[in-house]
């Protein structure tokens, strides 16, 4: 995995995080179905950290962003494994366990087919290439990029623009669901390690149709975690504009 460090903080770069950030959650929606892919669709998956450490007597921390995959969310962290050799720091190293709030992340990348998702640095950095060193970055990757001002975070995203607002996946899953929550009643109330819900975690992954079928069924929307928050919690603080009204 290349590109992965750079020091550059430019406003260009910065933009580029903050869009990382307010579309992760397409990313984690998109890898919440894809673990429950019998077949994967997903040829990499993966999300840039920006880590820092102060080394020596500096006061300055040093910077270096790296590719983290296995990726998890919860709402509030970002769990994964470190696939980088980091080039100066020394207080990690290559497949180390992280854990990090969304904050934190730089960058997040998917690819499905020949079509790649997000990636908002790498076009910021091929965006001052020239053709020939885009082609050399393309090839280094093994992967085609496209064009640097066009960047998609959703599957046929200009075809089907309304996958930005439900995965298709969510809307084809809807009669299963009911036969698994009518055969497994228990699943409404279970809580995971973190005290998340069902509904907290569909909710998390912007699953609208899910969390429908969830209401549906009694689940208790106003169910907190272990962090003291609700489904519509999260949904407020990932900006899922299409669950917040049936959650309120």
């Amino acid at each position: 995995m290349t590109d992965i460090f750079f020091a550059e903080e430019s406003p260009k770069m910065i933009e580029a995080y903050k869009k990382a950030q307010e579309t992760f959650k397409y990313f984690w929606r998109e890898l919440s179905w894809e673990y429950r892919r019998i077949i994967p669709a997903l040829d990499v998956a993966c999300v840039k950290v920006k880590f820092s450490h102060i080394m020596d007597d500096n006061d300055t921390p040093t910077l270096e962003h790296m590719w983290v995959n296995e990726i998890d969310f919860d709402g509030e962290n970002i769990k994964g494994v470190l696939i980088n050799e980091p080039n100066l720091l020394t207080n990690i190293k290559v497949e180390d366990a992280v854990i990090v709030p969304l904050s934190q992340i730089s960058d997040w990348l998917f690819t499905q087919g020949d079509k790649t998702f997000g990636g908002f640095t790498i076009q910021a950095m091929r965006s001052k290439m020239s053709d020939n060193e885009r082609k050399e970055h393309d090839e280094a990757w093994g992967l085609d990029f496209g064009d640097y001002n066009d960047i998609w975070v959703v599957t046929n995203q200009q075809e089907r623009p309304e996958n930005l607002e439900e995965h298709p996946m969510s809307k084809n899953m809807r009669e299963k669901l009911i036969e698994f929550l009518q055969q497994n009643p228990g699943e409404l109330t279970s809580k995971d390690d973190l005290g998340n819900t069902l509904l907290h975690r569909e909710s998390i992954a912007g699953n609208r149709t899910s969390v429908e079928v969830l209401l549906q069924f009694g689940v208790d929307k106003n169910a907190k975690n272990y962090n003291g928050k609700t489904a519509l919690d999260y949904a407020k603080q990932l900006n899922w504009e299409n669950i917040i009204p049936i959650l309120e």
